[in-house]
């Protein structure tokens, strides 16, 4: 239950600034492109609310261009205006997935997203295979499109490795389905009901409506977590309830019961017995191995602690990370446009 005010550190009025037109979604009139351009070729995924095909572009091409078509499942129609309206705002941004089209079947209506083919490689098998700077590396390159969405008021409330591609070749990184991504509005109650359980943030555990950006920070931190400790998911929770427990064990009970005090967050009772015992914050260093030691520093230990707090306000943003002394190997390397390629170790 929502209690206590909270509101955006930054970018709280980006969507005030853009103005009505920017994110009234409901009023979005969608200008469809036609089917026909387009041609499935395999499936690539599914989930809840969509089947993904790996497809081609067939029209005005002398060559068929790849891309990748999301098939959407019956859902609300302001939910899929929702996110075409939100890919269009994002269009040219960094490291963000590009909308080529969007079109429906004439028969049957069924609305599909057209976005960019990105040659990505399952995390389950590159994540080991990167070296400490691949890590830095790419975990920049995710917050620019971290940095660039919430400038432009948008929270995208699914980032997780499934939602990041990387084709490792060309060292290119996007960030894709936008479907949970929702416009940010200073005082407004969210849907709880969003990212997945791995990586939800406390304020979603605990029904904390009022929540923001920061949200998008703390699933990035568990992502970071599980790259530099090689422990996926880093909180394995196997419901909500354990899910909070698990991030309760590790960051402690006194934090915790500080930040439902600071928020006024009336715990539902069911979370009463999960979190009956008393739990030392663990240090970091007890998630150090002889595997993983190759990631852990000093500068990295310090950027996962900013990001993995319960107060949502106290977690770095975009920005703040991108200026993190952690990632001065990547600057430097970009500096002298070293930036090496695609190789792992």
């Amino acid at each position: 239950m929502s209690g206590g005010r909270s509101v955006a550190r930054v970018y709280a009025n980006a969507n005030d600034k853009f103005g009505r037109s920017w994110w009234d979604y409901d009023n979005l009139a969608v200008q469809w492109g036609t089917q026909d351009n387009f041609e499935c070729l395999r499936k690539v995924g599914r989930g809840k609310y969509s089947e993904v095909f790996e497809g081609v572009m067939v029209a005005g091409a002398s060559s068929p261009e790849k891309c990748i078509i999301k098939v959407l499942k019956p859902v609300k129609k302001k939910k899929i205006k929702r996110e075409i309206k939100i890919l269009q705002n994002l269009a040219g941004g960094p490291n963000v997935v590009a909308l080529l089209d969007v079109v429906r079947d004439p028969q049957s209506k069924t609305p599909s997203i057209i976005t960019e083919y990105v040659n990505n490689t399952d995390f389950k098998t590159l994540y080991p295979k990167f070296t400490d700077f691949d890590v830095r590396f790419y975990i920049f390159e995710l917050l620019k499109a971290l940095d660039f969405c919430h400038s432009r008021g948008i929270m995208h409330r699914d980032v997780k490795p499934h939602n990041v591609m990387i084709d490792h070749e060309k060292r290119k990184l996007r960030l894709i389905d936008w479907g949970l991504a929702e416009f940010y509005h200073p005082y407004t109650e969210y849907n709880v009901r969003v990212a997945s359980r791995y990586f939800k943030g406390p304020e979603l555990l605990v029904d904390f409506q009022e929540y923001d950006y920061s949200l998008d920070m703390w699933s990035l931190g568990c992502m970071f977590a599980s790259m530099i400790f090689r422990k996926e998911p880093f909180f394995h929770g196997h419901s909500n309830s354990n899910q909070l427990e698990k991030i309760v064990r590790v960051l402690g009970t006194d934090d915790f019961h500080a930040y439902l005090e600071k928020y006024e967050i009336d715990l539902d009772p069911e979370l009463d017995d999960v979190l009956s015992g008393r739990w030392q914050r663990r240090p970091w260093s007890r998630f150090v191995t002889t595997e993983n030691q190759r990631y852990i520093s000093n500068e990295s230990i310090d950027f996962l602690d900013k990001l993995l707090r319960y107060d949502h306000q106290e977690r770095l943003t975009a920005a703040e990370a991108q200026d993190h002394p952690y990632f001065e190997p990547v600057k430097a390397a970009a500096a002298k446009g070293e930036i090496p390629p695609g190789s792992t170790s």
